[in-house]
């Protein structure tokens, strides 16, 4: 069912009486994603900075390959800052998925890849 199927069959219920006003107009903007249409825009919800998805959308973006707390790539390292859990968690998990699963080599070598190592935070007069 398409949504302006959904939202015939709602204007249906709310012309029978079988949803007030307050849930018609609650159950569709529930069903078109939180979008207020009374208020153009408006963001549809006022929390939606700090929505769960938000915020590891945030911290993944933080995520940097550590310099100081690097075995070999500094993934480890950098996940362990990023996550709060030590380092040497993080290589044992990775361990443990290459010698059980065996694609704990595979997630490593593409973190190494894609995750930017950390700044220095040195600037052109230090050198």
């Amino acid at each position: 069912m398409n949504v302006s199927e959904e939202i015939k069959r709602l204007h249906d219920l709310h012309l029978a009486g079988a949803l007030s006003d307050a849930e018609f107009a609650q159950a569709k903007a529930k069903l078109l994603g939180g979008i207020n249409l009374d208020k153009p825009g408006t963001s549809p919800d006022a929390d939606a900075a700090s929505s769960p998805t938000n915020d590891l959308v945030q911290e993944f973006n933080r995520l940097r390959r550590s310099r100081n707390d690097r075995w070999l790539g500094g993934v480890c390292g950098g996940l362990g800052r990023a996550s709060g859990m030590e380092a040497w968690i993080w290589r044992l998990v990775f361990v443990l998925f290459t010698l059980t699963f065996g694609f704990g080599v595979v997630i490593y070598l593409l973190l190494w890849i894609f995750v930017p190592d950390e700044e220095i935070g040195i600037t052109k007069n230090e050198y």
